[in-house]
């Protein structure tokens, strides 16, 4: 079982990277969002992975972070979701607003992936909604998962500011107070720029 790798950034494709490992470049399919966060060709990386072996494929999965992987184990576990959807997910969700989105039965922020259907986005809230307190992702003082108000801008502005290299913690709970001082209303720009204060603060 091939648990984590730590190597160089090889090569990326649309949803895959190379990571060289001692002369050795072992092939990751990986979401969007774990793509982005590799940095490019040549930089360290480390990724936590995944092996996944059917009749006729063998292939390694990678995610930027223990949680992000345990949160595709779950999907996955989840009826009519395979490997490909669940990275769909976790292409336009972080294990913490996923973790969110389940704990408040937002079904139509999971809907946001691509190929979900409303049918199998409320499926996937309703199966986790009793795992989403269990599983590590960002905390907030109670040492509970922040609870992201619903609406796209807040996870446009989550991810805005990791885009800006804050961990995913840090920027979940800055938007949620930024959202919790500016209201429901708020535009995305000035989203960012309340939790980016806070943030860097």
């Amino acid at each position: 079982m091939i648990a984590k790798l730590t190597g160089t950034l090889d090569d990326t494709g649309p949803d895959w990277a190379v990571i060289d490992v001692g002369g050795v470049g072992y092939l990751v399919h990986c979401s969007a969002r774990t793509l982005d966060g590799l940095g490019i060709r040549g930089d360290a990386v480390v990724v936590h992975t995944e092996l996944q072996v059917s009749e006729n494929d063998m292939r390694l999965i990678g995610f930027s972070s223990g949680a992000e992987r345990e949160w595709f184990r779950l999907l996955t576990a989840v009826q009519g979701v395979g490997s490909k959807m669940a990275l769909a997910v976790l292409s336009v969700l972080s294990a913490e607003e996923l973790q969110a989105a389940c704990a408040n039965g937002d079904a139509a922020m999971v809907a946001r992936a691509q190929g979900v259907g409303p049918k199998l986005a409320g499926r996937i809230v309703n199966e986790l909604k009793d795992k989403a307190g269990a599983l590590p992702a960002g905390t907030g003082p109670s040492g509970g998962a922040i609870p992201l108000p619903q609406g796209s801008a807040t996870a446009d502005a989550v991810s805005a500011l990791q885009n800006l290299g804050f961990k995913p913690a840090v920027a979940t709970t800055a938007v949620a107070h930024a959202m919790g001082e500016l209201g429901e209303g708020a535009e995305l720009n000035d989203l960012v720029r309340v939790a980016l204060k806070r943030a860097a603060g």
